[in-house]
């Protein structure tokens, strides 16, 4: 099931203003070409779109981060500040080193590929530039929160259970999630794709008493969902 006019109304109203803007050039009222130098303005629209919809300090972290270079960019084009990519590129090693430092506090799966199980009633992962496969086989699943940014999620609830209602807020960017769930699981997805993808290929059951709901975003990414 997938039901999310919020979504249909965000990139319905993106591609609107595009195509306006993309119209007006094309009749000499308008220069679009100007507008190309804010390009920069996608971080913080991303970095605030994942703010918004997250639960966790690493979400927060991960879309105050997008903000930031946002807005870093932005000033450059601008002219007020000056800098260079290349100049800062040590501040990823650093950032790296952060994070596998940090691994068990913020999330499982920070910084190197794994196969875990985790028996918890909420799951939060993350897989950045990376590989994360996990089981989770809680007897009472509540949901939890997966942020994948060029790497790869791939969670099995195959073995867990729902009470009643669960719900999981997703992140991919440049990256992927499958989901597989229990055949007696209904999903209803609330995830907006933003040139990405989110696929059910889940078969309803008879019963309806145990619903996941996902939400969050696919930007330039994919969510697949099976049973």
């Amino acid at each position: 099931m997938n039901n999310n006019p919020q979504g249909r109304v965000l990139v319905g109203a993106v591609l609107l203003i595009f195509g306006a803007l993309a119209l007006l050039d094309n009749l000499n009222l308008f220069n679009a070409r100007d507008i190309f130098h804010f390009w920069p303005m996608v971080f913080i629209f991303v970095g605030a779109l994942k703010i918004s919809k997250s639960d966790t300090a690493f979400g927060y972290a991960l879309g105050g981060c997008f903000i930031i270079l946002g807005v870093l960019l932005v000033l450059q084009h601008m002219g007020i500040i000056y800098f260079r990519v290349r100049d800062w590129w040590p501040v990823f090693l650093i950032v790296a080193g952060l994070v596998v430092i940090f691994k068990d506090r913020v999330g499982n799966g920070l910084a190197a590929s794994s196969d875990q199980l985790n028996q918890g009633n909420a799951c939060n992962i993350v897989a950045v530039m990376s590989g994360n496969k996990m089981q989770n086989s809680s007897p009472d699943f509540k949901g939890g929160e997966i942020n994948v940014v060029m790497g790869g999620v791939e969670l099995d609830l195959r073995g867990a259970s729902i009470q009643s209602e669960a719900r999981l807020n997703v992140f991919a960017m440049w990256g992927g999630i499958v989901l597989k769930v229990p055949s007696d699981w209904t999903v209803v997805s609330h995830g907006t794709p933003l040139l990405g993808g989110f696929e059910d290929k889940t078969v309803p059951p008879m019963l309806t008493a145990k619903k996941l709901y996902i939400t969050g975003y696919a930007i330039m990414g994919g969510v697949e969902i099976m049973n």
